[in-house]
């Protein structure tokens, strides 16, 4: 019943998630769910301690990828990212957990996989910018609005993780 309240009031105030209860957008793109990396990434925010409140394969349409990726429109790579995008199935998620924006995205590594670290996702399975496996949102302001975008609310589940209060003080 709080989460129900939680969510219902952040969308109605647009304030997002704070604190442990913030929420991020990770979808495994077509390389990676064709190179079959789906359950390490997944094994991979869950050991992190983060809480998976949505899950779902999809088949992206052109306009929905259009949609997702419109503030790089203009930038030259933008139809080929949309086709690229839309060639196979995503593996849409939402994580929840503290400052799981910011930590997603160390833990995805830099766009460009030669410039990632060992040990993060894209440094360990990428070799290209072009086929770099996962995307993450940027902001928590993103965030909320590719949530939204993939996510109808009813197919968020707010749900009591038994290990949270080994994982938060």
């Amino acid at each position: 019943m709080i989460c129900l309240f939680l969510t219902i009031f952040a969308n109605i105030f647009q304030t997002g998630w704070t604190g442990v209860n913030e929420r991020t957008f990770i979808a495994v793109k077509p390389d990676g769910v064709q190179r079959k990396l789906v359950g390490e990434i997944i094994r991979r925010f869950e050991r992190k301690g983060f809480k998976l409140v949505g899950l779902k394969l999809v088949q992206a349409s052109e306009e929905q990828l259009k949609e997702h990726y419109w503030d790089l429109r203009e930038k030259p790579f933008y139809k080929g990212l949309v086709n690229y995008m839309s060639s196979g199935p995503i593996v849409a998620m939402v994580w929840q957990g503290l400052d799981v924006v910011k930590t997603s995205r160390k833990m995805m590594g830099e766009t460009n996989p030669a410039d990632s670290l060992p040990g993060t996702i894209r440094g360990d399975y990428c070799v290209e910018v072009g086929r770099n496996v996962i995307h993450g949102s940027d902001s928590v302001e993103s965030a909320q609005r590719e949530i939204s975008l993939w996510f109808r609310q009813h197919e968020l589940i707010c749900w009591e993780e038994s290990s949270e209060h080994w994982i938060y003080a």
